[in-house]
């Protein structure tokens, strides 16, 4: 039985993967646009996501995501991306009571299903736990029953998750840690194995990865 649901972050595609602009402007909207795609694919293709929120003030982003199946809402908070998330859990309780909020990052290409389900899979109901990125320093994903949801991304998100009570979530869980801010990431992402729609418009853009 799914016990999540997921809150996707995404920025207006306008200002979205700002460490990408030297591939150009429409390279850089279209690759933010195919990994929150992307990221909502897997997201709703988890057997322990039972829903997916998406929080952005993109109309466009929010359309094409809803055709795949997800819910959205305006970002209420802006420029605080942890008070959007706050925000986020708590409209997913309340169309979704019996499920927890679980927030990722939306710019995860190359996230299989499989990884997202073994790390939900190991969080015990009512814990609050996180997955660190690739480098260890940062988070790709953070849970915590509604009345403990503190998310706290950004600058050193790993180690303020736990400070604040969070336990890390073990295993490789690839391509759930590779989440995507600039071209280097973006081999490393391309090498797991990229989604559908990164791998069209990479094509599209005739990008090399």
């Amino acid at each position: 039985m799914s016990r999540f649901a997921a809150l996707l972050p995404v920025k207006p595609l306008a200002i979205a993967k700002s460490r990408l602009s030297g591939l150009g402007d429409e390279t850089r909207r279209s690759l933010a646009r195919a990994f929150a795609l992307d990221t909502a694919a897997a997201c709703l293709a988890s057997s322990e996501v039972g829903a997916v929120l998406v929080v952005t003030d993109d109309v466009a982003v929010s359309v094409v995501l809803g055709r795949l199946g997800c819910a959205a809402i305006p970002d209420g908070v802006s420029d605080d991306l942890n008070g959007s998330l706050r925000q986020a859990a708590a409209e997913a309780h309340r169309r979704w009571p019996d499920l927890a909020p679980v927030a990722l990052c939306a710019d995860l290409p190359a996230l299989d299903p499989t990884d997202l389900d073994a790390a939900l899979a190991s969080v015990a109901t009512g814990a609050s736990a996180y997955v660190a990125d690739a480098d260890g320093v940062g988070t790709t994903l953070y849970t915590a029953p509604l009345p403990a949801f503190e998310p706290r991304f950004g600058p050193g998100s790993r180690g303020l998750h736990e400070v604040f009570g969070a336990h890390p979530v073990d295993g490789a869980l690839p391509t759930l840690r590779h989440d995507v801010d600039d071209e280097e990431a973006l081999q490393a992402a391309a090498a797991l194995g990229l989604g559908r729609h990164t791998r069209e418009a990479i094509a599209a853009l005739g990008l090399a990865v």
